[in-house]
């Protein structure tokens, strides 16, 4: 009954209203409709004090029009009844005469100071800052949604977590869109005030001299007295709905509500409120001034400075008193042996950062964890656990990602700030020198977190520190990902497969491949990035494989080959798979160049020749990335294994594919933007 009562409730009213515009009521239900539009106003007033974020309130848009309308229906009744009867109800009537002391010239200043407090300050200042949140809103979502696009990549959020986010992005842009329109409601209703009460004191006037037969000051006095009342009753509202107006679209989103964030922003510095105090007993010494006034509300200030201060020395007492600590135990060899242990992988934090490592469940070690589980859910290995330690050696504001104990990344993540991403012009009125994101290059500036909000409405993608270190710790595990896949590792992933497929394990280990030499094979696939998660096909491939030849070489095509369409799906966009070929003929003559080596095979070359492909390939892969595509180079079977290697060296990074890899998934669209060539750069 509940739930049919509040889904039928807007639209009944609705219809209400619209009867107030047609049908005449008498006064007594007008005094309650003008109280039920009073605190209808004010509970909308207070909501948007409480509320975190403006999207908490998301309805208001809807609710502005609706009590728009409820005020000009109002406005019509009372009309009706005031030209009508001379009489309006008691609201009206206190209004009139109780709120200006009967007098229609204080009546008059009163409305009109009111209308213009709401029409040129509220109104105008929310109606601005609705226009400008709607238009940087809408500016920085494309960035927004690749900021949501990285987090997923790099494993810090669920595919639910970021259709969560995605639908916030696109319902605060709806949000400010609407307020950006609802904001002319509030500008149309001060201008309607305004025309309405010019009509009903020209209207009174009329039909008390023509049909009642009052004298003009009469007639002036007794329906100006009314028509005013009738303004103040629908004007205070209306000012109570501007101001929630310019209160919501100027909220930024917080940890709090408007009354704590003020109260707690507000008593940050003792010593502005000491000063303030101060000034104000300095004030009441002015001749003339009233003292006592200036000096209750100076020591007041001076009291609350008092209290403020004493609660700062109490907060670093506690912070430099040390915790219970428990007697000191003897240092043990294993105590030892572990400090001397090379873990796989480390995270090195200077001491002013160590506070992304809260505990918190958003903090640095929760954001690894699910980094870990994401890449080996993708790729099919297990990821060593990440130690995290402090170190004194390390600059200010800085972090190391180390592997075995041998640094591999270093960035800086400040305390207190947010990176913040973006265009030239994005970043130009953002405090801070530019500097680069450590995993794509991107131009960036670390600026203070309160200013988070000034970013995106600028235009820049703001990244928290955590997510710079966990996207760049990503780039560092996977460009690694061979250098962690371990002996024991390989142990675990064989005995795991042999539960469910024990004769792929049977008849490939321990005869005829040794774990170290499957462990070989594995490692060449992630070298490549190559998941290695349908282990049991891998293992199937090398079984047969392995019957003719034992070289690493090829028995990491042949796993290649077993995979299929998995090996390039990755590249995969759109059903559509960008690709680069070599030109027929410098094919033929690297297949005729090809012999193999202790090191894999290779392509014998002249010199100038490699020099002139590899300037081509460069040439040809810059002006595909120029064009915002990322190719892979395909050739053919035999010569991939070597192709790679002589392009990693030039172009690090790039795909390699065969043509039976490329064309595994039959139901793809191949798309050829570019050919490498053994001949000169034309100038």
């Amino acid at each position: 009954m509940k739930s049919i009562l509040m889904k039928i409730g807007v639209p009944v009213g609705v219809v209400g209203i619209l009867l107030l515009l047609i049908v005449p009521i008498p006064s007594w239900l007008l005094d309650i409709l003008i109280i039920v539009n009073i605190l209808f106003a004010l509970v909308i007033l207070l909501t948007t004090m409480f509320v975190r974020k403006p999207l908490d309130f998301s309805v208001f848009p809807s609710l502005l029009l609706v009590a728009t309308l409820f005020r000009l229906g109002l406005n019509v009744a009372s009309t009706r009844l005031v030209l009508g009867e001379g009489f309006a109800g008691d609201v009206i009537q206190a209004f009139g005469h109780v709120a200006v002391s009967g007098s229609v010239i204080i009546g008059a200043v009163v409305f009109l100071i009111l209308v213009v407090i709401q029409f040129v300050v509220v109104t105008k200042g929310a109606e601005r800052v609705a226009e400008v949140g709607a238009r940087f809103t809408l500016d920085a979502m494309p960035g927004k949604q690749m900021a949501i696009d990285a987090d997923l990549n790099a494993g810090l959020i669920t595919e639910e977590q970021a259709r969560t986010r995605r639908a916030e992005v696109a319902a605060e842009a709806d949000f400010y869109g609407a307020m950006d329109g609802a904001s002319k409601f509030v500008k149309g209703d001060a201008i309607a005030g305004i025309i309405i009460i010019v009509i009903n004191v020209i209207g009174g006037i009329a039909i008390g001299m023509l049909q009642n037969g009052m004298e003009i000051t009469e007639a002036l006095e007794h329906y100006t007295i009314l028509t005013i009342g009738d303004g103040l009753v629908t004007q205070i509202p209306a000012l109570l709905m501007a101001v929630s107006t310019g209160m919501i679209v100027t909220r930024s989103t917080a940890e709090s509500d408007l009354g704590s964030a003020a109260s707690k922003q507000l008593s940050q510095s003792q010593v502005a409120i000491l000063i303030a105090g101060v000034a104000a007993i300095v004030m009441g010494l002015i001749p003339g001034m009233p003292f006592l006034a200036f000096a209750a509300v100076g020591v007041t200030l001076i009291l609350v400075s008092r209290r403020l201060k004493a609660a700062e020395a109490r907060a670093a007492a506690r912070e430099a008193t040390p915790g219970q600590t428990s007697p000191a135990q003897p240092e043990t060899t294993e105590d030892l042996i572990d400090q001397m242990q090379v873990h796989n992988l480390e995270i090195s934090l200077a001491p002013d950062v160590v506070d992304i490592v809260s505990g918190a469940s958003d903090d640095l070690l929760a954001r690894v964890k699910a980094l870990r589980k994401k890449i080996s859910r993708d790729y099919g290995f297990i990821i060593p656990r990440v130690r995290t330690r402090d170190s004194v050696e390390l600059p200010a504001s800085t972090y190391a990602i180390s592997i075995a104990g041998v640094e591999e990344a270093r960035g800086v993540a400040p305390t207190g700030r947010v990176l913040a991403i973006g265009a030239e012009q994005s970043l130009a009125g953002l405090p801070g020198q530019i500097t680069h994101e450590p995993v794509f290059g991107l131009e960036g500036k670390w600026i203070p977190g309160e200013m988070r909000r000034t970013a995106e409405l600028a235009g820049a993608t703001v990244i928290d520190r955590v997510s710079v270190v966990v996207t760049h710790l990503n780039q560092v595990v996977l460009a690694n990902a061979a250098r962690l896949l371990s002996r024991e590792d390989v142990r675990t992933l064989t005995d795991h497969l042999k539960q469910s497929n024990p004769s792929a394990v049977d008849e490939l280990t321990p005869a005829p491949l040794s774990l170290a030499e499957v462990q070989r094979v594995l490692q060449g696939l992630l070298t490549e990035l190559v998941p290695i998660n349908d282990l049991g096909r891998i293992y199937e491939a090398l079984s047969l494989r392995a019957k003719v030849t034992t070289d690493p070489e090829q028995l990491v095509e042949a796993a290649r080959a077993a995979l299929g369409p998995a090996v390039a799906a990755q590249h995969i966009t759109d059903r559509k798979l960008t690709v680069v070929t070599i030109d027929p003929m410098l094919e033929q003559q690297m297949l005729e160049g090809l012999r193999p080596t202790d090191q894999g095979t290779q392509i014998l070359l002249g010199p100038e020749s490699v020099a002139r492909v590899l300037d081509s390939v460069n040439r040809t892969l810059d002006a595909a990335e120029a064009e915002g595509l990322n190719p892979v180079v395909v050739c053919a079977p035999p010569l991939r294994p070597a192709v790679r290697r002589m392009i990693a060296a030039q172009k690090h990074g790039v795909t390699v594919l065969s043509y039976s890899e490329a064309t595994a998934s039959g139901n793809i669209t191949i798309d050829t933007v570019g050919v490498i060539r053994d001949e000169p750069a034309h100038v």
